[in-house]
């Protein structure tokens, strides 16, 4: 028998705003700020606060929701579902249910087996809830709330169930992701939480027309746990069938460490929540005029710089999904092939050094220290030979720390390459004179040693000889030794 896997996602992003959704808290960094420090008496869920709709909120979720070509409604309407749950203050969330913010979309992927067409059922708005932080100790063990995130404007987009493999998930996912960064809806921090998916799984025979009994795996934070979280799933159902057992429907968590999922509650369906029109919120009216101007304002989405980055500047795929990683690594990089580098240079340098310099050094992308003109100068005068790539590192290092212009430092530092002949072939010849041992070993047969010197010799010219030079000294140097040696 075989078996095919049916998957279907829901993800839920933060959206980019400065205050909640539904008050005028300020969105704050959970992961810094002091705990319950960004609260009020609607987030709280006090007894006579009333809540507003935050217009920005509703500007980005129409945004996502066009790039995803689903179709707004005139008309959505504001739920209370209601659950009880510790970091749910008011005892429901507000979400939108039978009349979303839009609906029947879609989105393109890519898989190793080309491309493929995913359905999006619907997006709607809602508000996050806050934080539980468990203290576990031999004594008063305890939970603590943090409800600075309570309230929190959320998107919420969900699949249909068209994703057959778990490389299939991981493509959705990752372009739903690379689509909300770039069209600055959602910061897509994982690490922080801004983007959680939640997958909803079951298999069926090949053949069958009904699908199998699903289980929903909350709460998954990165790639790779989603990726496991399904697979296992997958691989449980179908050991469970085999048995001659039945799948129960219910609600699973992933246990990170120990990579299995465990049973949380049995599933719900909508009519458990106990859905109705929230009282206190009007019916949200998406103004036409409004929806046209937030259209025209949506920037080139992930899938047109694709093609534009292979077309105009000839990238291969990999370095193309790298920069559609980050879109501010990707403005950056267009900034500095407008400066005239050629682009494939520009990646390598963007991707390799300078990307691994931004991490290290926890920067920004939006607010790098350098400006694409001098990074840009930078690359050109390690193409032009004026610097070997180790000084330009050292002058890259100190652009981050100072700002200043690559020639700048260079001037003052005296960084320039040295191409005078008789001052590497004096450099050559004392490295070889003080190494008579390798020297030795290298005339008898381990040539490997080559390199070695060639590392001492650019030491001891502080990393400022031209490498080209230098190997063509070496070489020189070491074959009079050899024919030396052999008379």
């Amino acid at each position: 028998m075989v078996y095919i896997p049916v998957i279907g996602l829901e993800i839920h992003a933060e959206l980019k705003t400065q205050t909640k959704m539904f008050c005028g808290c300020l969105v704050v960094d959970s992961t810094i700020a002091e705990a319950n420090s960004s609260v009020c008496p609607v987030c709280l869920g006090l007894p006579g606060a009333l809540p507003v709709v935050n217009k920005k909120a509703v500007e980005l979720g129409l945004r996502a929701a066009l790039a995803l070509e689903c179709t707004p409604l005139q008309y959505s309407i504001f739920a209370r579902k209601n659950y009880f749950y510790p970091d749910l203050p008011k005892g429901y969330q507000i979400s939108q249910y039978e009349t979303p913010l839009a609906e029947n979309g879609r989105l393109l992927i890519r898989t190793s087996e080309g491309e493929k067409t995913i359905r999006i059922r619907r997006v709607h708005l809602e508000e996050d809830t806050g934080k539980l932080t468990h203290i576990n100790r031999d004594v008063d063990p305890c939970s603590l709330v943090d409800l600075n995130r309570a309230g929190v404007p959320l998107l919420e987009i969900v699949s249909e169930p068209d994703m057959h493999s778990v490389e299939e998930a991981r493509a959705y996912a990752v372009t739903l992701h690379q689509l909300l960064r770039t069209i600055a809806v959602s910061s897509g921090d994982m690490e922080k939480g801004a983007i959680r998916f939640e997958a909803n799984v079951s298999v069926m025979l090949a053949g069958a027309e009904e699908l199998g009994t699903r289980t929903e795996i909350k709460n998954l934070n990165s790639f790779r746990s989603m990726e496991r979280a399904i697979e296992f799933e997958i691989k449980r159902h179908i050991a469970i069938l085999k048995s001659n057992s039945k799948v129960s429907q219910e609600t699973v968590g992933w246990n990170e460490s120990e990579e299995v999922t465990f049973s949380q509650r049995s599933k719900e369906e909508a009519h458990d929540y106990r859905y109705f029109p929230e009282p206190d919120l009007p019916p949200l009216v998406v103004d036409s005029i409004w929806l046209d101007s937030i259209l025209q304002n949506i920037p080139e989405l992930p899938a047109m710089k694709r093609m534009r980055y292979a077309s105009e500047y000839h990238l291969q795929d990999a370095i193309i999904d790298i920069l559609l990683e980050d879109p501010r690594m990707a403005f950056f990089f267009e900034k500095v092939v407008q400066h005239g580098e050629p682009a494939k240079e520009a990646t390598n340098w963007i991707t390799g050094v300078l990307a691994s310099e931004v991490k290290i050094r926890g920067l920004d992308w939006d607010c790098l220290p350098i400006v694409p003109g001098y990074f840009a100068d930078l690359i050109t005068l390690v193409r032009r030979g004026d610097i070997n790539l180790l000084t330009a590192k050292t002058v890259l290092s100190e652009m981050l720390d100072t700002g200043k212009q690559p020639k700048v430092i260079i001037e003052q530092k005296g960084l320039m390459q040295i191409e005078d002949g008789d001052v590497i072939a004096t450099a050559v010849h004392s490295v070889l004179q003080g190494n008579p041992k390798e020297v030795a070993n290298y005339l008898a047969g381990k040539e490997t040693l080559a390199q070695w010197f060639f590392g001492q010799v650019m030491a001891k010219t502080g990393g400022q000889a031209s490498p080209g030079v230098v190997k063509r000294e070496l070489e020189r140097q070491l074959f009079r030794l050899k024919n030396e040696l052999s008379d």
